[in-house]
């Protein structure tokens, strides 16, 4: 159920060196390699991000949108409908307005889920070619990277494409039919962070377009930089899920995000504070990864994510709080369906990790494709192995899913190599090292899911279905205190590649009182040598089962530690994991 973390011991004795206490240390070495800069993690700044100039392609970028600056030409702004895709598409429409381009010079384009999957689709495509006024060109974001059928449709009607993405590149390279494809997974591509998200490309390209505006007389040189624009690349960022370990870039931006955040200076921000937190302090990239980032992405799984953007891009907050009750509205509904679906998958992904599965596959006739990923998230959770949820596709015979991986496995590397085996089994798939969506023909589920475990066989041989839980030791009684929780938390942000520090204990159960809608969470307060401590345990209690503990139990739990402002400021922790236990030592 859980085990220690393992820790770079070279990491562990330059931290040491610097000062660091041991448990500080040893958080940092189970969680980055000496092959990354201890100064990233303990000081990470703007300085340390590459320069655009390293992006393969973004000179022809940024040529073909300083013309049509200069010319007055249509653009248009394409981009994924999820957090990222929706960031993105915020800080180039900002960008561009900064920029002098007016709004009615602008179309926006953001998929639907449902009705045109991921990326630059032929249904959107339609749409965009349907439309009043066609762009003269089209700047996509988060998307684009192995869309080279539709880029050629719309380079035909004569609209430039210009793509920004972040997705690792098929096979046969970029698309050929794009003016100009910026991407740090291309092959070809010098730039030596290749873990940024779609909103930090995005961010880059205009970036460097600002740049050369100014360079060419074009711009203004008074017009500011593009700094107070990084509050969306965080939101993007940390929402995406990509490494907040062994990227100095995403923890830079992610860093300064969460400050211009904190100041509330846009509406939307002021909204989220206001609805999400008892005060700016609190934000953080957790925050943002599971209470902000899941309305945003809510209203694209059941519906149009437009509703979403405009929660982002809004003008004052009457107008953001209008949209954010929209978005909580939708995550409600979300939640309904989720629970649904992972009611049904729990038992089959039970029975197959039974019965030796090490990737699971997981049909659900009836669940919401648009809710795929998250239950696969869910059971990925629960079985310490990558899932894929499956769900009947909009094309009759087909099935589409979406994979969830754990640390260390690479789901697309998985899926390429299936694919390279059974290339009749993927009508469709994409993605990056965490997550992955795809369709496959119905009949061809278990020839699909047999080749699975074989690839993953032969390339993970080694590597055992992940245990639940790793911890990062054992806390001192004195060590569960206010100023030792703000020193930890200077680590952050923590996120993907750098989870939040989890510890394991054994405290006496004072008082026990159960809360919530549904009553499943619990509050307790616990002692630990004479000091008590509140502590909350989430969905512990299924319907009507009696609390797991008692007043005077022992119990063993692994938990993580914060701050509760919520009246006064008292240590809280949130237990992940508990069970009965006689006082005794730790076994870890």
């Amino acid at each position: 159920m859980f085990e220690a973390r393992p820790i770079d011991t070279s990491v562990f004795a330059e931290a040491r060196s610097r000062g660091l206490d041991p448990v500080m240390a040893r958080i940092i070495a189970g969680r980055i390699t000496r092959k990354a800069s201890l100064d990233s993690i303990l000081n990470p700044q703007l300085k340390n991000v590459a320069p655009p100039s390293l992006l393969k392609d973004i000179k022809n970028a940024t040529d073909r949108l300083r013309l049509a600056i200069s010319d007055g030409e249509y653009i248009g702004v394409l981009t994924d409908y999820d957090a990222d895709g929706l960031t993105s598409h915020a800080v180039i429409t900002h960008a561009l307005n900064r920029f002098g381009v007016s709004e009615k010079h602008i179309s926006h384009w953001i998929g639907h889920r449902l009705e045109d999957g991921y990326g630059i689709s032929e249904s959107l495509v339609d749409r965009l070619l349907g439309s009043e006024d066609i762009p003269d060109v089209v700047i996509t974001a988060d998307c684009g990277s192995s869309d080279e059928s539709q880029i050629a449709r719309l380079k035909n009607a004569g609209i430039d494409v210009i793509v920004t993405d972040h997705h690792r590149v098929s096979d046969n390279g970029p698309p050929q039919s794009a003016c100009a494809v910026v991407n740090p997974n291309r092959s070809d591509c010098p730039y030596p962070d290749k873990a940024i998200a779609g909103c930090l490309v995005s961010w880059l390209v205009m970036s460097q377009l600002r740049q050369e505006l100014v360079e060419y007389s074009v711009l203004n040189g008074s017009v500011s930089k593009l700094g107070d624009l990084l509050d969306y690349v965080a939101l993007g960022t940390v929402a995406d899920c990509v490494s907040l370990g062994v990227s100095e870039t995403n923890r830079a931006v992610v860093k300064v995000g969460l400050s211009l955040i904190a100041r509330q200076e846009r509406p939307c921000w002021k909204v989220a504070i206001s609805h999400l937190t008892s005060s700016p302090c609190e934000i953080n990239a957790e925050l943002l990864a599971f209470q902000l980032a899941p309305r945003l992405n809510a209203r694209g799984r059941i519906g149009h994510s437009l509703r979403a953007y405009e929660y982002l891009s809004a003008s004052s907050v009457a107008e953001a709080t209008n949209a954010f009750i929209d978005l909580d509205a939708d995550n409600r509904k979300r939640r309904k369906i989720e629970k649904m679906m992972l009611d049904q998958a729990k038992p089959l992904a039970r029975r197959q990790r039974l019965h030796g599965g090490l990737v699971l596959c997981v049909v659900l006739e009836n669940g919401h494709s648009g809710v795929q990923g998250i239950v696969a998230s869910r059971i990925v959770e629960i079985e310490g192995v990558p899932a894929i949820i499956f769900t009947l596709g909009n094309v009759p015979g087909t099935l589409t899913g979406s994979m969830r991986s754990t640390p260390n496995i690479d789901a697309k590397a998985l899926l390429d190599r299936v694919n390279d085996n059974l290339p009749q089994a993927l009508v469709r798939y994409g993605g990056h090292t965490g997550a992955c969506g795809m369709t496959i023909p119905q009949d061809s589920l278990v020839e699909f899911s047999r080749e699975l475990q074989v690839v993953y066989r032969q390339t993970y041989p080694k590597i055992a279905p992940k245990t639940r839980f790793l911890v990062d030791g054992e806390l001192l009684t004195e060590q569960l205190n206010i100023g030792w929780i703000e020193y930890m938390e200077s680590l952050g942000p923590f996120g993907r590649g750098f989870d939040r520090p989890s510890f394991i204990g054994i405290f006496q159960v004072v008082s026990v009182r159960v809360f919530g809608k549904e009553l499943k969470h619990l509050s307790l307060r616990l002692r630990s040598e004479g000091q008590e401590i509140q502590a909350v345990w989430f969905s512990v209690l299924e319907s009507s089962e009696s609390a797991p503990v008692k007043p005077g139990d022992w119990l063993k739990c692994i938990y993580n530690l914060s701050i509760n402002t919520y009246r006064d400021q008292e240590v809280s922790l949130t237990i992940r994991y508990g069970e009965l236990e006689q006082k005794g030592n730790l076994d870890v």
